[in-house]
């Protein structure tokens, strides 16, 4: 245990069944931050990544879902790595920042003299100790994790401008309409207890801008005095920007890659990514075979141990199985992920893809897509949950076959028959496929 002087909590933002819509439908099955990516929760990543802290106490998950939907999770990971993790539900959404200041009083419980912040759907390395070490250094309020990225992709993020020298940040923006800058926002931060009087000040400007429209009738109907309620303050727009070009915060540019998990596709690369990083830090969940006693394994790959693999298969690169998968002689398998339950038969080929729970893979088939990441289907998936929510969603965004019933009971499967060839689609539960799609989004 450190002492208060250096004692540092880590808070990683899970958001709610409400966010995260452009993960669907893999978000229908289970919460987003635990479905898993290279064999782990999405969560996991990061939550490992602060394991790394010196002087952690405590690990803090904050969202709307509800409590029993972590429970188990949040129980297992605190005995795993040894260091206490709580879930705090939010009672209504306050904002990336009204979020920690919400529940401030338990983030101070053990007196740190740091906090960690960190959005659960980034994918990077997490340099979290190198982080720790600039910001002692900087000795402002807090330190953001950047990146630079292309010119035609920054305006997808927050773009910010920073002293070559020092790393001061001088000038911060969400998402803006004209370039500023190809260094973006990560997602990832390190704050001083000050930052808690930093989201005061937001919530109590709000209070006195709310008191002064109630005997202005002139100021009501400006849309710049428009603003949230008090007690919900955004991280970027109400905190970084006005707080830039104050000495107040700094940088620390990772040289190494960084995504945004927003789209199954994305979710397929970063699992690869992560899969990567094993080799470094954790090189014993990678599996190993050379198609003699065990079958043949190209690249990063992850088997689960209850996972039957005939050996005469050939897996890899990028490839994580999950619980009970059965995966057939001579099938063939590339850049996917393969949830619990799935039976994939012999000599079928799986490339580019999610394969859902309790799905079946036939004989000489084949679930491929383009690997296009970021395209609506870029990536082929098949079998999750369908409930009327989904059915909106889909039939909203998407033009869509309908092959059957519209409401689907959780955890059933997907059935792609023999010598079937399923290209760039998704596939929703309780199908049977004995024809061949391609392109095609089917309910």
């Amino acid at each position: 245990m450190g002492s208060a002087e250096d004692r540092v909590v880590a808070v990683i933002m899970v958001g709610g069944p409400t966010k995260g819509t452009r993960f669907r439908p893999l978000s229908f099955n289970l919460p987003k931050p635990l479905f898993p990516l290279a064999g782990q929760p999405m969560v996991h990543h990061p939550i490992s990544a602060c394991k790394r802290i010196p002087n952690l106490v405590q690990i803090y998950l904050i969202g709307f879902y509800e409590e029993r939907e972590f429970a188990l999770y949040v129980s297992s990971i605190s005995n795993e790595l040894k260091i206490a993790v709580r879930y705090l539900r939010e009672d209504k959404p306050h904002g990336s920042a009204g979020g920690i200041y919400n529940f401030r009083d338990l983030i101070m419980e053990d007196n740190p003299s740091h906090i960690f912040l960190l959005n659960f759907d980034v994918c990077c390395s997490f340099p979290l100790p190198e982080m720790l070490d600039a910001h002692r250094r900087y000795g402002g309020m807090g330190t953001i994790l950047v990146i630079k990225v292309s010119a035609e992709s920054a305006n997808q993020f927050g773009e910010l401008v920073a002293d070559t020298i020092t790393n001061e940040l001088l000038h911060y923006t969400e998402k803006p309409e004209t370039f500023v800058s190809d260094r973006i926002n990560c997602g990832v931060y390190i704050f001083t207890p000050e930052i808690f009087t930093a989201i005061q000040g937001v919530s109590t400007q709000r209070k006195d801008r709310a008191n002064l429209r109630r005997v202005s009738s002139f100021e009501a109907l400006q849309s710049a005095t428009r603003s949230f309620p008090a007690d919900f303050v955004r991280l970027d727009q109400d905190i970084l920007s006005p707080l830039a070009g104050k000495k107040q915060l700094y940088t620390y540019e990772t040289m190494d890659f960084w995504e945004q998990i927003k789209t199954p596709g994305m979710s397929l690369r970063c699992s690869g990514l992560y899969l990567a990083q094993f080799r470094y830090h954790s090189p014993h969940l990678l599996a190993t075979g050379d198609g003699t006693k065990n079958a043949t394994i190209i690249g990063d790959v992850y088997i689960h141990p209850s996972a039957k693999v005939h050996p005469t298969a050939k897996i890899g690169p990028n490839v994580s199985i999950s619980a009970n998968a059965r995966i057939g002689a001579g099938a063939r398998l590339i850049s996917c992920i393969i949830l619990d339950d799935v039976a994939i038969a012999e000599n079928a080929v799986v490339l580019h893809a999610i394969v859902g729970w309790k799905s079946s893979i036939g004989r000489w088939s084949r679930v491929q897509a383009d690997g296009q990441y970021n395209a609506k289907l870029g990536v082929t998936i098949l079998g999750t949950v369908l409930d009327s929510a989904a059915i909106f969603f889909f039939s909203r965004y998407y033009t869509v076959q309908v092959l059957s019933h519209a409401i689907m009971n959780p955890g059933e499967a997907v059935a792609v028959e023999d010598e079937v060839v399923v290209t760039n689609s998704i596939v929703l539960p309780n199908k049977t496929l004995n024809v061949s799609v391609q392109d095609e989004i089917i309910l």
